[in-house]
């Protein structure tokens, strides 16, 4: 930080400022509801534990860490990429993660950042997202890979990628491809899930809801903020939520399914929902759960809350699926004939008149 208060990034110059620190902070404080019951569904899945446990002995973490990063990426350090170094010892301050993760640097036009490590975790940014994002939505990014460290998620996120491309490879043999990609699909559910928790820890880290969401644009568009809008952005969002009927209800799920981190729009939604929630402002002013109460918490109320967000989401969702979801709970009349009209695109149209046998109309 400079004499004037401020700090100087290669991008823009942005105003110093002290942020919130948050000491002891559990985990369960930004741990999204829909993360914490698909990772207990993951682990309840046939055989997961078996995989994990063959898996965790087949890929020693030191080979991991030389292999992929050491010998082909750039360590973070006070002397390599330091303003990203400085970064990660704030968001880890922040946080009260005491043992700081290694970061690394990878030479990747994608921007993309990630997490992972059996042992121990490591964060990953690629060049890409280096040089798309300015100092604090960067700083945001930092705090969403910190969040995984911090909650476990790294373990989880490294099996689902060894087991994506173990599925690749044999994908020739049928039982066999099929118990993977029930395992890789469970997983990335759960992963989908996980990146709102972190997410959340991000913004704990920058403390500023906007470059959160100029982050989430940029990497849904590109570095052409002058032609974006946050609120036009969110407004994709909702639009996405309620467009189309029961068939693009389908559809949408459909499409999530191969993908291991939800739809930008919905993620910045997402945010923006939780950001100007009572939980949020509790957590700013101090109140939130520690890591000594972990062992006290309640696995009833875990699930309660869980159950509770999910309620709430089909209940306000404008998803047609989801409003039929809420009338089938209440009793609605006349949704036989409602689920008809909104399947009727996937049926070939009715002939013409004339065209049926005998002449006449069917």
């Amino acid at each position: 930080m400079s004499d004037d208060g401020h700090q100087h990034t290669g991008h823009e110059r942005v105003p110093g400022r002290q942020r919130r620190r948050f000491p002891g902070i559990s985990t369960r404080a930004y741990e999204h509801p829909a993360d914490r019951s698909a990772l207990v569904a993951l682990r309840k899945l046939s055989g997961f534990d078996t995989v994990f446990k063959a898996l965790s002995g087949l890929l020693p973490e030191r080979s991991l860490r030389l292999l992929l990063f050491l010998s082909d990426s750039v360590r973070v350090s006070e002397r390599q990429f330091s303003h990203l170094h400085d970064m990660l010892l704030d968001a880890c301050y922040i946080l009260d993660l005491h043992k700081v993760p290694p970061m690394y640097v990878t030479q990747d036009p994608q921007p993309n950042a990630m997490c992972i490590g059996l042992d121990e975790p490591i964060i990953v940014v690629s060049t890409g997202l280096v040089e798309l994002l300015d100092e604090e939505e960067m700083r945001a990014v930092v705090g969403h890979e910190v969040g995984h460290a911090l909650s476990g998620h790294s373990v989880y996120r490294t099996i689902l990628l060894f087991l994506t491309s173990l599925a690749l490879k044999v994908a020739w043999i049928p039982l066999g491809n099929l118990a993977i990609m029930a395992i890789v699909t469970a997983l990335r559910e759960w992963f989908r899930k996980s990146e709102l928790s972190a997410d959340r820890a991000g913004l704990l880290v920058g403390q500023d809801v906007r470059a959160s969401m100029r982050g989430l644009m940029k990497i849904a568009g590109g570095n052409h903020l002058h032609e974006m809008n946050v609120d036009a952005f969110l407004e994709q969002a909702d639009e996405y939520d309620s467009g189309g009927d029961l068939r693009d209800s389908v559809l949408k799920i459909l499409n999530v399914l191969p993908r291991s981190h939800p739809f930008t729009t919905v993620r910045a939604a997402e945010l923006k929902k939780w950001a100007e929630s009572r939980d949020y402002q509790r957590i700013m002013d101090g109140h939130y759960p520690r890591r000594g109460e972990d062992g006290d918490a309640s696995v009833s109320d875990s699930f309660r809350e869980s159950a509770a967000s999910y309620a709430s989401d089909v209940k306000t969702s404008k998803d047609p699926l989801m409003k039929l979801v809420t009338d089938l709970a209440g009793g609605a009349g006349d949704l036989g004939g409602r689920v008809r009209r909104g399947f009727d695109g996937f049926r070939s149209p009715p002939p013409a008149k004339g065209d049926a046998p005998g002449g006449g109309e069917e």
